[in-house]
């Protein structure tokens, strides 16, 4: 996106198209409320007060009336863009939309471009960069958890962090370069143990910030969740109760899902979103068969996966054949929020209902004489488990998907999963893409700071590295941009924000 023309007066529509009870639109510029005085009867706008509103009526340039609107002024520098803003609330009909749109733009405003408001308040120093960006995830937050990060982030607690660390790194960087102008009489201003000590104290926080943005990406996006096992398992079953309703067809018969099934679950401010899966099996038809690889292909872009199995039909042997082929799966992608099998991973053993006796040991320890003799193929008992279940014991969930029992439990194991316990939304945690490759890039520059501090290499190589960590921080910010990272960040916002 090429940046657009800020001495212009810009219009767009701010809420949802299409019909509703009422829709704002929403002017920003030099003119807006001059435009605005030119279409609104009712009080002279250019003598009213910032910060109110004005019912009157929108007229056409031959007097028809388009509708009776309320006008909300907001006058420079107290405003969202840090401009004039008028917000016209109209009612929602489209073609009074699109009128007083069109009317706007016949009296000198252009239309907005994607992000253009948001764009305006970043140029005018109404926010950072990293502010701005928290806008277009609180538009797009869908659980308590991504809100709650969201609103952080634009009230400025991750731009507070970021501005800390650059603070007391230039204080240094300026240290170093000063020795640069007087290097012919081999001075230092910076004392290199103090340097040393606050990049170590600064990559600590970097860390930190690193490391939270797996859970930043998982509350942001939520998590990718497959549900597999063979047919007849109670997948489906197990699904509805999850979400607590009739979600999947349930039946008696083989193969009743074909296709996958998506829906979201919300677990204490984390969204899941559950993908109900065709059995896994010997296709007995070419529609099974590509059921069976779509399933497959879930797996590979999950990050957790509930492999659920039936304790009354199967044996221990048939679980481990199934547990082979699906880890190798899910290691192999990483999925889209990345969990690690075997922590990625959840067995979850159904229909209890029907064996109370059963125990989940018995998958770890085959070999165990207590093991129920259904259970084992003959041939193979005495046989102990294989290697991949070494670390299984916390992941094997036994339920009675039926009678809603234990689906309490396991889904107090998918959020321990992702979240690792309680989510604390008081911290800063990183959800975006981009600031974590900058905050990666800053982590390896002030790496090599150290590195240069342990060599003994000259202060002009340090204060080069000292400026790509101050850069790369500033990036997060926008103290440091170019007109293509801009344009690349606004356009993917909505049209009037």
């Amino acid at each position: 996106m090429k940046l657009p023309d800020f001495s212009d007066t810009i219009v767009a529509l701010a809420t949802p198209p299409g019909l509703g009870a009422i829709a704002v639109i929403r002017l920003s510029g030099a003119d807006a409320i001059g435009l605005s005085a030119r279409i609104f009867k009712g009080k002279n706008l250019r003598k009213q007060a910032s910060h109110t509103a004005h019912f009157g009526r929108i007229e056409a340039e031959d007097g028809r009336i388009l509708d009776e609107v309320l006008l909300t002024l907001f006058q420079a520098p107290r405003s969202y863009t840090g401009e004039n803003i008028v917000e016209i609330s109209c009612h929602g009909s489209p073609y009074i939309q699109q009128e007083i749109i069109q009317l706007c733009v016949r009296q000198g405003a252009r239309m907005a471009q994607a992000g253009e408001f948001t764009l305006r308040a970043f140029m005018n120093g109404k926010m950072d960069l990293s502010q701005a960006e928290a806008v277009a995830d609180l538009i797009a937050s869908q659980s308590e958890a991504g809100h709650d990060v969201a609103m952080r982030q634009l009230r400025g607690g991750f731009k507070n962090e970021i501005s800390r660390l650059r603070g007391e790194l230039i204080h240094f960087a300026s240290m170093v370069e000063l020795e640069l102008d007087f290097s012919e009489e081999d001075v230092q201003f910076a004392d290199r143990s103090a340097l040393r000590a606050l990049v170590e104290e600064i990559r600590r926080h970097t860390r930190a910030l690193i490391a939270s943005f797996q859970l930043g990406n998982v509350l942001k996006t939520g998590v990718t969740t497959v549900i597999a096992g063979r047919p007849n398992a109670g997948k489906s079953t197990l699904l509805n109760a999850l979400l607590n309703e009739e979600r999947a067809i349930v039946s008696a018969i083989a193969g009743t899902t074909r296709d996958t099934i998506e829906e979201v679950l919300n677990i204490q401010g984390v969204q899941f979103r559950l993908i109900d899966t065709a059995g896994i099996r010997e296709a007995q038809d070419q529609i099974e068969a590509i059921g069976v690889q779509r399933t497959m292909e879930k797996i590979q872009d999950a990050a957790v996966l509930v492999y659920v199995w039936d304790i009354t039909t199967m044996t221990l042997q048939e679980v481990y054949a199934d547990l082979d082929k699906l880890i190798p799966a899910l290691n192999a992608s990483g999925g889209d929020n990345p969990v690690e099998a075997p922590q990625g991973l959840l067995i979850v053993c159904n229909k209890m209902d029907h064996n109370p006796y059963f125990q989940t040991d018995w998958l770890l320890h085959p070999e165990a004489p207590e093991v129920h003799p259904y259970l084992l193929d003959e041939g193979t008992k005495g046989v102990p488990a294989p290697a991949f279940m070494a670390g299984l014991a916390d992941a094997i969930i036994p339920v009675s998907a039926k009678n809603q029992q234990n689906i309490d439990y396991l889904k107090e194991k998918l959020f321990e999963m992702v979240a690792g316990g309680s989510i604390r939304t008081d911290q800063t945690i990183v959800t975006n893409a981009r600031h974590y490759a900058a905050l990666r890039a800053a982590d390896e520059a002030l790496e090599a700071v150290l590195t240069g501090l342990d060599t003994g290499i000259t202060g002009d190589f340090v204060a080069q590295d000292i400026r790509r960590a101050l850069a790369f921080l500033g990036e997060i910010t926008g103290e440091i941009g170019v007109e293509d990272l801009l344009g690349e960040i606004f356009g993917k916002f909505c049209i009037g924000k």
